[in-house]
C-alpha cells in the first residue's frame, strides 16, 4: 500500500512538472527572425505564478516575468540593429534554448490563392511561376526566413498554430508563397538585413473569414454577413439529412440502372468547419500571431469577395483597421489590387483602390499588365512580389529614389464638351505604351457611357466623344478584363477608376 502511494505521489509530481514546464508558441523558435530596432513581443504559458527568467545573447541584462492566474506570460524585449545569430533562453521549471534567432524585419503575408500560390508546381491550381526549375534552384538565402502557418478553422480564436521557421532553400522554397517569396528578396537585397516572412493564406477565401467576429458583429451590414453563416448553420442538419437520403437513392438507381446513373449526390459542406465561414481563419491562423512584432503586412485577396464588392469597400477596411487594433500598431498594409479575368467585376478592383485612398499607411500594387483572362492564378508572380516592394522599399524603408506605383486618379473636371483627368504618380508625364489610348469611356447626364478619345497632355489626359455634347463622367479600365494600355513613367500601369459614384452592379449584394 506504502509503494502504491509513492508511486500516485511520483505520478502527481510527473504531471505537475510536466503542466508547469514553460511553453513557446510555434512562432517563438529556432530560426526565427524578429524585428530590429524595435521592442518586440515574447510570450508563452507556464503554470499560474511560475517566473520566468529570459536572457536575449544580444542583451546582457535578463528579463523576469512571473505567468498570470491563466498561465499566460508576455514580455517586451528591445532589440538592436539587424544581425545574429542569437540566442534566447527561457528559465522557468524547465529550460528552453531558442537557437540562431535573427534580427531583421518582418512581414507577415496573407490572403486567397493568389497569395497561397507556391514558387514549384504542385497540385491543381498551384502550377508555380514561369520558369519556377531555375527559380527554385537558386532559391538559397540564409537570411531570408520563412513560416507557413498550417491551415485550419477555428471556432473561436485560439493561442497557437502549427508551422516552423526555416532559412530559404531550395526545398524550403519551393512550397512557399511565390508573392511573398519574391517580395522578401527583393527586401533582402536593396536593405542587406535579414527578412522573416510568415506566411498564412488559403484559396478561396473571403475577407470575412479573415476578420474577427466583433467586428463584423459591431456593423450592421457586415451582421449581414455572420446572420447568413447562422442560418446555413441551422440548415446543416436538413440538409445532410437530405444528403443522405439522395445518396441512398442514388445507390439503389446505380444498381437498379447502371446505364443511366445520374451524377452521385455531393455533400454539404458543414459551415462549422468550412475555411469560407466567416471569423473561422482570423480565429485559427491570424489571432494566435498577435502579438509578435511586425514591421508589417502584405495581402492579395479579393476574388472571393468579387460578387460583394460593393460590401468589400467596408469590409476590407474593417479588417486592416481590426489587425492594427489587435497588435496595437499602426504598421504598413500593402495589397494587391486582384488581377483581371473575366469572372472578376471592376467594382472589386475600385473597392480595393477606394481603400488604399481612405485608410492611412497603405499601398496599392497594380497588376493589371500580368493577368490571364482564362486563368484566376497568373503565373507571373515576380512582379507582384516586386511592385509590393516598391511600396514597401519607398514608405517602409525610405528608398525614395523610385517611383513606387503607377497613376491613380485623382480629380476630373469638364472643359467644353471633354473631360480633363488629373493623376497621382504621373510626374514627368504619362506615357500610352501602344501609342494610342482605349479603354476609355464617357457618359453625359443620361449616364449611358459610350467609347471615347483619350490624349495625354503632360500628366493630364483629355476626353471627349462627338456623342456626348455635355460630358460629366469618365471611365477607364471598367471591364473585367481591362487592357494595360496607361502607364506612367516608370513603366508602372494605372488603376482602373471611376469618375463617377453612380450605384454599381453589387450594391445590393450582402
Amino acid at each position: 500500500m506504502k509503494c502504491r502511494c509513492i508511486f500516485c505521489l511520483l505520478l502527481l509530481f510527473i504531471n505537475s512538472s510536466i503542466n508547469a514546464a514553460v511553453k513557446l508558441p510555434a512562432v517563438i523558435a529556432d530560426h526565427m527572425v524578429l524585428q530590429q530596432k524595435a521592442t518586440v513581443a515574447l510570450w508563452g504559458w507556464a503554470d499560474a505564478g511560475e517566473r520566468i527568467t529570459i536572457q536575449c545573447s544580444w542583451n546582457r541584462h535578463p528579463v523576469k516575468v512571473t505567468a498570470g492566474a491563466d498561465g499566460r506570460w508576455l514580455v517586451h524585449v528591445k532589440t538592436i540593429a539587424a544581425g545574429g545569430p542569437y540566442t534566447i533562453r527561457f528559465n522557468g521549471t524547465n529550460r528552453i534554448e531558442v537557437q540562431d534567432v535573427l534580427l531583421g524585419e518582418v512581414w507577415l503575408c496573407s490572403g486567397q490563392s493568389n497569395m497561397e500560390f507556391p514558387l514549384a508546381k504542385q497540385k491543381a491550381w498551384r502550377t508555380g511561376v514561369a520558369g519556377y526549375e531555375q527559380e527554385v534552384a537558386a532559391a538559397a538565402d540564409p537570411n531570408l526566413r520563412l513560416f507557413t502557418v498550417q491551415q485550419a478553422v477555428a471556432a473561436t480564436p485560439q493561442q497557437d498554430v502549427q508551422g516552423n521557421w526555416a532559412p530559404c532553400t531550395p526545398e524550403t522554397a519551393a512550397s512557399f508563397s511565390a508573392v511573398a517569396y519574391y517580395f522578401g528578396k527583393e527586401i533582402r537585397e536593396v536593405t542587406g538585413v535579414p527578412v522573416g516572412l510568415i506566411h498564412s493564406s488559403w484559396g478561396g477565401t473571403p475577407a470575412e473569414s479573415w476578420t474577427r467576429k466583433e467586428v463584423l458583429n459591431a456593423d450592421s451590414e457586415l451582421r449581414l454577413i455572420l446572420n447568413r453563416y447562422d442560418a446555413a448553420v441551422r440548415a446543416y442538419p436538413e440538409d445532410r439529412a437530405r444528403y443522405k437520403a439522395d445518396l441512398d437513392q442514388w445507390l439503389k438507381d446505380s444498381l437498379a440502372h447502371p446505364e443511366g446513373l445520374r451524377k452521385k449526390p455531393v455533400p454539404p459542406v458543414d459551415p462549422g468547419q468550412n475555411s469560407k465561414s466567416p471569423t473561422k481563419l482570423y480565429n485559427a491562423m491570424i489571432h494566435p500571431l498577435v502579438p509578435f512584432t511586425l514591421k508589417g503586412v502584405i495581402w492579395y485577396q479579393g476574388e472571393s469577395n468579387a460578387g460583394r464588392a460593393y460590401q468589400y469597400r467596408k469590409l476590407f477596411l474593417a479588417m486592416i483597421r481590426s489587425w492594427r487594433q489587435e497588435w496595437k500598431a499602426e504598421f504598413p498594409f500593402y495589397f494587391v489590387q486582384i488581377a483581371p479575368h473575366y469572372q472578376q467585376n471592376p467594382e472589386i478592383r475600385e473597392a480595393q483602390l477606394l481603400t488604399y485612398k481612405n485608410v492611412p499607411a497603405t499601398g496599392m500594387a497594380v497588376i493589371t499588365d500580368a493577368g490571364d483572362s482564362l486563368n484566376i492564378h497568373p503565373r507571373n508572380k515576380a512582379v507582384v512580389g516586386h511592385r509590393l516592394a516598391l511600396w514597401a522599399l519607398a514608405k517602409s524603408y525610405g528608398k525614395t529614389d523610385r517611383i513606387y506605383a503607377g497613376p491613380v486618379y485623382q480629380s476630373a473636371k469638364q472643359e467644353g464638351s471633354s473631360m480633363r483627368i488629373r493623376f497621382a504618380f504621373a510626374e514627368g508625364g504619362l506615357v500610352a505604351k501602344e501609342g494610342t489610348l482605349t479603354g476609355f469611356t464617357i457618359a453625359g447626364a443620361n449616364r449611358q457611357f459610350v467609347p471615347a478619345t483619350a490624349l495625354i497632355e503632360g500628366s493630364t489626359i483629355l476626353v471627349k466623344s462627338d456623342a456626348v455634347a455635355k460630358p460629366v463622367a469618365v471611365r477607364f479600365g471598367w471591364s473585367t478584363f481591362p487592357h494595360a494600355v496607361l502607364f506612367n513613367r516608370a513603366g508602372l500601369p494605372a488603376s482602373p477608376f471611376r469618375t463617377d459614384d453612380w450605384p454599381g452592379e453589387t450594391i445590393n449584394n450582402h
